[in-house]
């Protein structure tokens, strides 16, 4: 059987003609008709699990895997993954030797029977293999002389599956979208593990079962290899830890949504709105402007709720004179954005809450300013900071007695605000949570800034006016060489002047 002929029963099976592709061949010959109009029609019909740019020009160019993600940036990513994993290994065991690893997708999930939903995938899964489709498992092999091969396990394509759930990339294409050397049917996994050990019986298997969503997975690979896996977690998220100019650009409009729709939600509050109308509108003005939906369930905190730093209920009425705060933040195409706004439901902040505000927008300007330098080396470095400039200026106001040390100054400061600071923002909200806040900040990251200070109705040692109050300011920051900053959501008001100008 030639090439060509080869060729047009891949064709002919994507239209689902399997059985009679060899008559149907000899058919096609007598009539003349060339193999490659056969393969250009099937390609032209063929479905895909995800947009492509054949599919949605709109979103996806031609060199692109993901929005604003190049195949190419995507392949890069598996190579620089297994050299680091290789050498890592290398320096705790002495020696080469073979490494597997195996990478869930997420799966769906479901709300009741049947009615599932949006779904969001395992974002190491993503970042490394560009699959957006669940029930999937990406595995990278890496061997001794340092030669990498990379296989794509997918759903294989279901006619009656795909009418109800929509078209699936399948075995066939998988290897030209995702740039893998090969790819097979899911429920082929097992198979291919089992040979690799037989051929490799001395490598090292790469799995953790704790980040996986796929129990049929996990049981494959305990069967396999007898529970013995090392987890590749901490080192896919210390390559995430650094964005690309790619993700830069991504996460710059992540940001920019984030901080108009946040501006046009402030401009839209008056006394007497529901804190679950505030949530519409910021929901409504990021998915008009490109995002794909909210980040995470957003906090709408109308007077003392916004004490409750997780308050997600967003169901009271916001009265006059209260502030509102809402930290919300939204996904464009896998990256995301989280900002924090403080602001007076009816345009003026009173003279308490203008104080309150205030030394907190000087907190947050300052912590700004020493990101990359002395204090803010670190996340946990700008905690400490953050401590020490709170209990400064409440003292200032008369807030923390004036006599305390230093230390006692700082444990003042955290009651007020009994959250870090900064953590790692990017393709989740928390991005790269097994990567310590203790290390050095360095281009390429992506965190933020966020102060806040609290304080209960119940603080009965605190002035009445101050009481009840929930204040917090968050901006998303880009770090750059030569201690530089770019913060991300600088469109977002916070000046008090311009805020109570909106």
């Amino acid at each position: 059987m030639t090439d060509a002929t080869r060729c047009l029963l891949l064709a002919v099976e994507i239209f689902g003609w399997y059985s009679n592709a060899v008559s149907r061949w000899e058919n096609y010959q007598k009539c003349n008709v060339s193999p490659d109009s056969i393969i250009n029609r099937a390609c032209h019909n063929a479905t895909y699990g995800q947009p492509v740019h054949s599919t949605h020009p709109h979103l996806i160019s031609p060199d692109e895997v993901l929005a604003g993600i190049s195949l190419k940036e995507v392949k890069h990513r598996r190579q620089a993954f297994l050299h680091a994993l290789r050498d890592y290994a290398a320096l705790q065991n002495g020696a080469a030797t073979n490494h597997i690893v195996i990478i869930p997708s997420a799966n769906k999930k479901y709300m009741s029977h049947k009615i599932p939903y949006v779904f969001r995938q395992n974002t190491d899964f993503l970042y490394l293999s560009g699959c957006q489709e669940p029930d999937s498992v990406l595995v990278l092999e890496v061997d001794a002389n340092s030669n990498c091969r990379n296989t794509l396990f997918v759903r294989p394509k279901d006619k009656t599956a795909e009418m109800w759930d929509g078209p699936r990339t399948g075995v066939q294409f998988a290897p030209d979208v995702y740039g893998v050397e090969e790819s097979f049917d899911i429920n082929l996994l097992k198979d291919y593990l089992t040979k690799y050990g037989i051929a490799k019986p001395n490598a090292l298997y790469w799995y953790d079962e704790k980040a996986s969503d796929l129990a049929n997975v996990s049981k494959i690979i305990r069967d396999v290899t007898n529970n013995q896996t090392k987890s590749p977690i901490e080192l896919i998220q210390s390559l995430r830890l650094i964005k690309s100019e790619s993700e830069c650009v991504l996460m710059r409009k992540t940001c920019e949504i984030a901080s108009k729709a946040i501006n046009k939600t402030l401009e839209n509050s008056f006394p007497g709105i529901s804190e679950h109308e505030i949530y519409a509108n910021v929901d409504y003005y990021t998915r008009i402007n490109g995002a794909n939906f909210l980040a995470y369930p957003p906090v709408v905190a109308g007077g003392s709720n916004a004490t409750i730093i997780h308050y997600i209920n967003n169901n009271q009425i916001v009265k006059g004179g209260d502030l509102i705060l809402m930290d919300a933040g939204c996904e464009y195409h896998g990256y995301t954005s989280d900002i924090t706004r403080t602001w007076p439901v009816d345009g003026k902040f009173s003279e308490p809450h203008r104080v309150l505000y205030e030394v907190l927008l000087q907190v947050q300007r300052e912590l700004l300013d020493c990101l990359q330098f002395q204090g803010g080396e670190t996340l946990d470095q700008l905690f400490d900071t953050m401590c020490s400039k709170i209990g400064k200026y409440l003292q200032e106001i008369k807030l923390i007695p004036s006599s305390l040390s230093a230390l006692e100054l700082s444990r003042a400061a955290y009651k007020f605000c009994p959250h870090h600071v900064s953590h790692y923002l990017g393709m989740d909200v928390h991005d790269t949570p097994l990567i310590s806040r203790n290390i050095r900040l360095c281009p390429g990251m992506v965190c933020t800034v966020e102060p806040g200070i609290y304080i209960p109705t119940h603080k009965s040692d605190i002035p009445r006016e101050f009481r009840g109050v929930g204040l917090r300011i968050e901006d998303d920051v880009l770090i750059k060489p030569g201690k530089e900053i770019e913060i991300l959501t600088k469109e977002c008001v916070k000046d008090t002047t311009l805020v109570e100008n909106l």
